[in-house]
C-alpha cells in the first residue's frame, strides 16, 4: 500500500466540503438541498464513482465552483467520495441538511484553510485515510482571547 497527500486546490475565500458517499444520485441531491438552502448559492460537487463507468459526475450553480471540484475530484481520484467547492457561503449554513442526504456515509471535513486529502492506494484502488485542515495550534488561549472570540462571533451576526 501507498500513501498519498493530494492538496485541494481552491481560491482562498472559498469553503470545501469533502465526504464519502455510495450512489450515483448523489450529486442531483446534493444540488437539490444547497439550492433549497441557500438561495442564489455558488457552488460546485463532483462525486467520484467507484462501479460502473467510474466517471466523476459533477454539477453546480458557479462555473469557477465547477471545474475546481472536478479538478480536485480527479486529482483525489478516490472511490465513492465527493468534494464540494462553496463560493460566498459558509458550511455551517448547509451542513445540517447535507448530513440528512440518505446517501451520504461520512463528511471528511468543512473548510476554508489549506487542504491535504492523505489517500492511501493499493490493487484495489484509493481511498481517503483522512484530511490535513490548516496548521497546528500555537497555543491556549487567554482570556483577551476569549474575549476576542466572543466579540467576533457577535460582529459577524452568529450571536447576539
Amino acid at each position: 500500500m501507498e500513501l498519498k497527500s493530494v492538496k485541494v486546490e481552491k481560491d482562498e475565500e472559498m469553503n470545501v466540503i469533502l465526504g464519502q458517499s455510495h450512489f450515483i444520485k448523489t450529486v442531483e441531491d446534493v444540488y437539490e438541498v444547497l439550492v433549497s438552502t441557500v438561495p442564489g448559492i455558488k457552488f460546485g460537487i463532483a462525486f467520484c464513482e467507484a462501479s460502473g463507468d467510474r466517471l466523476v459526475r459533477y454539477d453546480g450553480t458557479d462555473e469557477r465552483c465547477e471545474e475546481l471540484a472536478v479538478k480536485n475530484a480527479r486529482k483525489i481520484n478516490a472511490g465513492h467520495f465527493f468534494i464540494i467547492i462553496l463560493d460566498g457561503t459558509f458550511p455551517i449554513h448547509v451542513l445540517p441538511r447535507l448530513k440528512d442526504v440518505q446517501e451520504i456515509c461520512r463528511i471528511y471535513c468543512a473548510t476554508a484553510n489549506p487542504l491535504d486529502v492523505i489517500i492511501a492506494e493499493n490493487d484495489s484502488g484509493r481511498g481517503i485515510l483522512g484530511v490535513i485542515d490548516g496548521s497546528p495550534t500555537v497555543g491556549v488561549e487567554e482570556e483577551k482571547d476569549k474575549e476576542w472570540r466572543r466579540k467576533f462571533l457577535r460582529d459577524i451576526g452568529y450571536k447576539r
